[in-house]
């Protein structure tokens, strides 16, 4: 065929035959799904995860200043009306008895909104704590997954979380978010930071199943950004 520009036929004809040979490359391949092993890099965060009590008094008291700080920067927030028109239940006045309680509203929700409404309103006003490195990122965002499950699992009995607790799960959270952005900068690639949020999103999705019996699905991907969420 005459060459006609890159909208003309041989422009088509040859992108059509590049994905015919792509899709015959995939085809000699035989699917397997058998799970491979993941890794060694995503088993020492799990294991990290699951495993490591933090005991540094220094960590600790740096965690606590933090919490209050993140806490600070979410009821700040609420003086807000474009952040507070997002929060609340889905179906107005849908509460849920002895569900997880955001700070500064009378609101129970189920974990996972709870979750969404409490890390709102941390990261609205983009005062919460900031971590600059290879990557930079926020790091107490992850206390809205954090506050909102560990409230609902002791409110409904299912297990009894202390402050302490709280604190040693941020620890955990900065420590990981923290590290691998040391060394990664993801953005230079067009990627968001909040990647480093997703190394133990399915830990995270196995930790709220076991304790409430719910698994999360998969949710939205985040266009040219490498990232998704569980719902």
């Amino acid at each position: 065929m005459e060459k006609r520009g890159q909208g003309g036929f041989f422009y088509h004809a040859q992108q059509l035959e590049i994905f015919q040979q792509s899709i015959n490359a995939h085809m000699t391949v035989s699917p397997s799904n058998i799970r491979p092993q993941p890794d060694q890099i995503m088993v020492d965060i799990a294991d990290y995860a699951a495993n490591y009590l933090p005991n540094s008094k220094e960590a600790i008291d740096m965690a606590r200043y933090c919490f209050m700080d993140t806490l600070g920067c979410g009821l700040l927030a609420l003086r807000y009306p474009e952040c507070t028109k997002h929060l609340g239940p889905i179906v107005p006045g849908a509460l849920l008895h002895n569900g997880a309680r955001v700070p500064g509203t009378d609101w129970q929700l189920d974990p996972v909104h709870a979750a969404f409404n409490i890390g709102a309103m941390i990261r609205w006003l983009d005062f919460n704590d900031t971590w600059l490195a290879a990557e930079w990122g926020h790091p107490s965002d992850n206390l809205g997954g954090i506050l909102a499950l560990a409230d609902y699992l002791s409110r409904t009995g299912q297990s009894a979380f202390t402050v302490g607790d709280i604190l040693h799960a941020m620890i955990k959270a900065h420590e990981i978010q923290g590290i691998l952005a040391l060394e990664n900068s993801f953005n230079r690639v067009g990627l968001d930071h909040v990647l480093l949020g997703c190394s133990d999103l399915q830990h995270g999705i196995d930790f709220v199943a076991q304790h409430t019996g719910v698994r999360a699905e998969f949710g939205g991907v985040h266009p040219g950004r490498g990232t998704q969420n569980a719902l």
